[in-house]
C-alpha cells in the first residue's frame, strides 16, 4: 500500500518539476497559464473562458491573457462555439498533448526515489 505524501514532500516534488521546466530550451508558462492549461487538458467537457473564470476564481481577462500566451504556444487553441456564437471554445492541440507528457514524465522523475531529500 503506497504512504501518502507529506506537504514538504508535495513541496519538494513541485520544486523540482519548475526546476526541470525552466531549464529546459523553449518558453515556459507562469502559473496562471499553466493552471489554464491543466484545466483544458485535466478536466472533461468543453471549456469556456467563463467557465475556467469561474472554475479558477480568476477575471475573464486574466484567462484570456492566459489562453492569449497558450495559443501562441500552439499548447491551446481557441474556436467559436456553434451553438452560441458569442462564446468561444477552448480546443486542445497535438503540442499540448505533447506537452501534457512531458510535463507527467518530469514530475515522474521528480517524484523518484533519488530525487527524495
Amino acid at each position: 500500500m503506497a504512504m501518502a505524501m507529506t506537504g514538504e514532500q508535495l513541496v519538494g516534488i513541485l520544486r523540482e518539476t519548475i526546476n526541470s521546466l525552466v531549464k529546459r530550451e523553449g518558453d515556459d508558462l507562469s502559473a496562471r497559464q499553466l493552471a489554464v492549461f491543466l484545466n483544458c487538458y485535466l478536466m472533461e467537457g468543453a471549456h469556456t473562458v467563463r467557465g475556467l473564470s469561474t472554475d479558477l476564481e480568476i477575471s475573464k481577462p486574466a484567462v484570456t491573457r492566459a489562453l492569449d500566451r497558450l495559443c501562441e504556444l500552439d499548447l491551446a487553441r481557441r474556436k467559436t462555439d456553434p451553438a452560441d456564437r458569442r462564446s468561444v471554445l477552448v480546443q486542445r492541440t497535438t503540442r499540448g498533448t505533447s506537452y501534457l507528457r512531458e510535463l507527467r514524465n518530469v514530475m515522474t522523475a521528480a517524484a523518484s526515489p533519488r530525487h527524495a531529500r
